[in-house]
């Protein structure tokens, strides 16, 4: 079963990246106050998705993301503005 990394942006400019096996359970998780993290804030759009074959390889992508790295590489390709 593929997994996919996403990244989340809210209105007032935070930015959350995760993994899930079920992309559509996770935003309405993420958006209906679930998680700790994204309840703080509203109005979270979806602004990048990947695909991946293997949970291992979601994991490396998801840790990247979350990175000073990954976070420049996001910016670079506009995706995330901060």
């Amino acid at each position: 079963m593929p997994y996919t990394i996403y990244v989340l942006h809210s209105v007032e400019g935070y930015t959350y990246v995760g993994m899930t096996n079920d992309l559509e359970r996770r935003l309405r998780e993420n958006k209906s106050g679930q998680s700790s993290y994204t309840r703080k804030s509203t109005g979270w759009d979806l602004v990048y998705k990947e695909e991946v074959p293997t949970r291992e390889e979601a994991r490396r992508r998801e840790k990247y993301f979350k990175s000073h790295a990954g976070t420049e590489w996001l910016q670079r390709r506009g995706i995330i503005l901060l």
